[in-house]
């Protein structure tokens, strides 16, 4: 444990406390001993993160000013961003991944470096909207997932990142779906077909693809593309068979069987009479 044989981090630390509420009782409690040792200020600094976080900040900062090169300098960074994170407010959360973001730039090798770009990714994850709405956080936290997975693979954050990747996926299909099944209830089945083929492609893990599939198909149906529609209601009768969607599409396959059949009668030729 280092000692601070000066009396500046005392007074400093009282003029920080002195901003704060309730600055009177808390600068009572800290005795100078406890002010010049990087060790106490960070300890009294954990007991306070959940209680008083405010004061547990000024503590954490105490001691990355006062003792820049210790052991609990690092800590007291990470420790300052896991304060605001638990906050949840979001101001609090755009803090932490700063801070976040400054740890990994200041320690990228630290055993926490990992904890640290996961929580970067869930200061996003925490404000995701409804997929009905704006999904901006959504496509920044996944980003942040996969960069989770990328830089640190064998570690367990990298496991639960990878979990977060799929539930953001799913809920940026879902967005894209729901625009997709608007214009498809309109009946404008083009800009239907163009979002329902961005899921295809880029998400084919969203659970409810059989949906997907049919309504695909149901849109190509109706603009007159049978040819279009059969591969789509194909799969759905094929792949999902279980599903709801599978006797709808079954049925679809058929109608299509059965015009085609009158189509080609029509086109065949009566046999003239001898």
């Amino acid at each position: 444990m280092k000692k601070h044989k000066g009396a500046a981090a005392v007074l400093v630390l009282a003029a920080a406390l002195a901003l704060t509420p309730g600055c009177r009782k808390q600068q009572a409690v800290i005795s100078p001993d406890i002010a010049g040792s990087d060790e106490a200020l960070f300890k009294q600094g954990e007991q306070l993160m959940k209680k008083n976080p405010d004061k547990a900040l000024i503590l954490f900062r105490q001691v990355m000013e006062s003792f820049p090169q210790s052991f609990y300098a690092q800590r007291a960074m990470l420790a300052i961003a896991d304060t605001y994170f638990q906050k949840k407010d979001e101001g609090s959360l755009i803090l932490a991944a700063a801070q976040y973001r400054s740890f990994l730039g200041l320690y990228p090798t630290s055993p926490s470096a990992p904890l640290a770009q996961y929580r970067i990714g869930l200061c996003s994850y925490n404000k995701m909207l409804k997929p009905g709405r704006d999904q901006t956080k959504t496509e920044e936290a996944l980003a942040e997932f996969k960069k989770t997975v990328s830089m640190f693979p064998l570690t367990e954050e990298a496991e639960s990142a990878r979990a977060k990747i799929q539930e953001c996926e799913n809920r940026l299909a879902e967005h894209i779906f729901v625009i997709g099944e608007h214009y498809y209830r309109k009946r404008s089945y083009r800009p239907a077909i163009s979002r329902l083929t961005d899921v295809v492609m880029n998400y084919p893990l969203y659970p409810e693809m059989d949906k997907v599939y049919f309504i695909l198909g149901d849109s190509q149906y109706r603009q007159g593309k049978p040819d279009e529609a059969r591969p789509y209601f194909t799969k759905v009768v094929t792949d999902y068979g279980n599903g709801k969607y599978a006797s709808k599409a079954q049925k679809k396959l058929k109608e299509i069987e059965d015009a085609g059949r009158k189509k080609a009668a029509e086109k065949t030729p009566a046999p003239q009479k001898q």
